[in-house]
């Protein structure tokens, strides 16, 4: 059971003044890289993604590896960095998988405390070169066999909706052995990894089947440590979620203070200010919890479970109801398919079932500050 009392300094949960500088950088990048017109473009392409505004993310600015260790070619700065370059992804909705790159499939192999496989990936990962993924996290799923072979370990069976399954140059999957869950690192060859784009929701972000027919594998770390890095990938997840919250409310501020209707901006009328308030309220609640996770990451609390959980469940909600009233207060244009707004409904809808659903979110969290049976597990 937690105590219901953090362990955090507040002061860690404000932003420091070189936080506050890579973020001006950031928004300014993607403002001018990443607006509606390009991510449309690029969603549409062959990878998804803008792979060179991937290698710029590396090369200008340091994004890939700024939560990777200096001995394994990273920035050496912490999760907090990575957590602002997280949220201006979100805000600017830019499609490149970060979020299973640096969010999921790094955080994994620092987890594992396998040096040799953090010396042969990070610095790949950092550099702009390398896209990862994972799969077979959720013991809820049909799962993946790993066993022996002439040489060395070959794995079978099929993970589903795997993020950038379907071009991750790295999956690191976690699949059964004797002795229980193991994290192994698959190079994926056609002839041994069919991956099988799906057509989903949220076309900015792609996903995969991705079946293993007796893939060659090697094992990653000693221990299954799906729980420590699943939290992590939620905090990313939660902070993308405020950065596109907050395109939702300051892009439908803008709107309503320009519309006039029976002589006066519709922004004036106090039924409006009172939605856009309660998206405010649950803005800052938003921001409150992507910055708690954020600092048990960083710090690596142990009350990260806790915080992940929260987070999930208080970002993703705040994200939902930020783009409902998107569409809902731009009036007859924000109904149409074509309007900005429709882009981060998908991916709000798409996020809040990502790595587990806010209703799983809510067991796991009373669960874990003992309101409930301690029957959720990390899935």
């Amino acid at each position: 059971m937690h105590h219901l009392h953090p362990d955090i300094d507040p002061r860690l949960l404000s932003e420091t003044e070189e936080q506050r500088e890579l973020r001006t950088v950031l928004r300014a990048f993607f403002t001018e890289v990443s607006g509606p017109e390009d991510v449309r473009k690029h969603m549409t392409g062959p990878r998804g993604h803008d792979e060179t505004l991937w290698a710029r993310l590396a090369g200008e600015i340091g994004v890939q590896g700024l939560a990777i260790p200096e001995e394994y070619g990273g920035s050496g700065f912490t999760f907090a960095e990575l957590a602002v370059a997280m949220e201006e992804s979100g805000r600017a909705l830019c499609s490149t998988p970060l979020l299973p790159t640096v969010g999921l499939a790094a955080p994994a192999l620092l987890a594992s405390g396998d040096r040799q496989a953090c010396e042969r990936y990070l610095p790949h990962i950092a550099n702009g070169t390398l896209t990862a993924t994972v799969a077979g996290l959720h013991d809820d799923e049909p799962g993946i066999v790993a066993g022996p072979a002439r040489e060395g370990t070959v794995l079978r069976g099929a993970a589903d909706f795997v993020l950038d399954g379907a071009g991750a140059d790295l999956v690191l999957v976690r699949a059964q052995t004797p002795d229980g869950p193991r994290l192994f690192a698959v190079e994926p060859d056609p002839d041994t990894c069919v991956r099988t784009p799906h057509r989903v929701l949220d076309e900015t972000r792609r996903q995969a089947r991705v079946e293993f027919r007796g893939a060659p594998a090697t094992p990653v770390g000693e221990s299954d440590e799906a729980a420590a890095f699943l939290d992590t990938g939620r905090a990313a997840l939660a902070a993308e979620q405020v950065g596109g919250s907050g395109h939702a409310l300051d892009a439908t501020v803008e709107f309503v203070a320009q519309r006039h209707q029976f002589g006066r901006p519709i922004g004036s009328f106090q039924a409006v200010k009172h939605r856009l308030a309660d998206v405010l309220v649950a803005l800052e609640a938003a921001r409150s919890a992507s910055a708690y996770a954020t600092a048990c990451v960083a710090l690596g609390s142990h009350r990260l479970p806790v915080a992940a959980a929260a987070a999930a469940t208080v970002c993703s909600e705040t994200f939902r109801l930020a783009t409902a009233e998107y569409v809902q207060l731009h009036g007859g244009i924000g109904f149409t398919w074509e309007h900005n707004a429709h882009l981060y409904v998908r991916r709000a809808r798409s996020g809040a079932v990502l790595l587990g659903t806010p209703a799983g979110h809510r067991a796991r969290l009373a669960a874990l500050i003992g309101l409930a049976p301690n029957t959720a597990t990390a899935a």
